[in-house]
């Protein structure tokens, strides 16, 4: 499902318990110097990343000071995070001029610890090629690394690297938890949602979503600030040449945190194709 762009007014994009994508939760807060913007989400784990701007995160008396450091743009910088119980009451206070701030969630049924994800804890990955149409850059915010502190959620940016090209191919999807003949599986049911953006801004693209493999299926047309909804099927997304192409990413599995993607049949033998497209599968498990 395609979202238009919209002045959400601060409130929830993509709510607890959404029809779509149950197992996600997503929103954008936009303030001013010295604004306040407080939250719980009862159910839902999340976790608190600055597009641009600069924060202040309380997270029920654990204060996080200055996060993020981006001002023009999602280009302009690393990104950074912090991961918030399940529940816990949040406020997060603008202390630059004005900010832009994501709030990404999963639905999890146990309270954790908070912590802070700082631009030197990132972990990045960059794979494919100019030659193949595929190059980009994952920027993991709430990766592998946090198996051990996270219940259910996955945070990351992606970047396209150049102008134009090709995102998520080989096709793969992850709709349903099903495990091979040796009990591994082989598949795991992850609902997702991403917010694209463009530079220059006026750039666009498309998001393909085919829920059978060899048979039709649908394809948007995103736009600066479109967002996504996926709950089942193969979905690559594409950037028109000359522009490049960015999308906050939000991951929440149904019985577990590691992600297992299953790519299309059609299209498998792509895989051996793609330079470095493996350590990118493997930073999702």
């Amino acid at each position: 499902m395609h979202i238009a762009p919209h002045d959400n007014q601060n409130k929830p994009i993509v709510d607890a318990e959404n029809a779509l994508v149950p197992l996600n939760y997503f929103n954008i807060v936009k303030l001013k110097k010295g604004e306040v913007f407080e939250y719980a989400v009862p159910g839902y784990e999340t976790c608190v990343v600055p597009a641009t701007g600069t924060v202040d995160v309380d997270v029920e008396g654990a204060i996080y000071p200055d996060l993020g450091r981006r001002t023009e743009d999602v280009w302009d910088g690393e990104p950074e995070g912090v991961y918030v119980p399940v529940g816990a009451k949040v406020r997060i206070t603008c202390v630059t001029e004005a900010t832009e701030t994501f709030i990404a969630g999963a639905k999890y049924d146990k309270v954790l610890e908070p912590f802070d994800v700082r631009e030197a804890e990132l972990d990045v990955v960059q794979y494919g090629s100019d030659d193949t149409k595929t190059h980009r850059k994952i920027k993991h915010i709430l990766g592998t690394k946090y198996h051990d502190k996270v219940g259910r959620l996955l945070v990351s940016e992606l970047f396209t690297v150049g102008e134009g090209g090709w995102s998520g191919f080989p096709s793969h999807k992850h709709d349903t938890d099903r495990p091979g003949e040796d009990g591994e599986m082989i598949e795991t049911r992850h609902d997702e949602t991403y917010n694209f953006r463009f530079k220059p801004n006026y750039g666009s693209g498309i998001q393909m979503l085919q829920r059978e493999d060899n048979k039709p299926g649908d394809a948007y047309h995103i736009m600066d600030g479109s967002t996504i909804c996926l709950d089942k099927g193969y979905h690559p997304c594409a950037v028109l040449p000359g522009y490049q192409m960015y999308y906050f990413t939000i991951l929440g599995g149904l019985s577990q945190r590691s992600l297992k993607q299953y790519f299309q049949p059609t299209h498998e033998e792509q895989l051996h194709t793609i330079p470095g497209i493996m350590d990118m599968v493997a930073k999702f498990k």
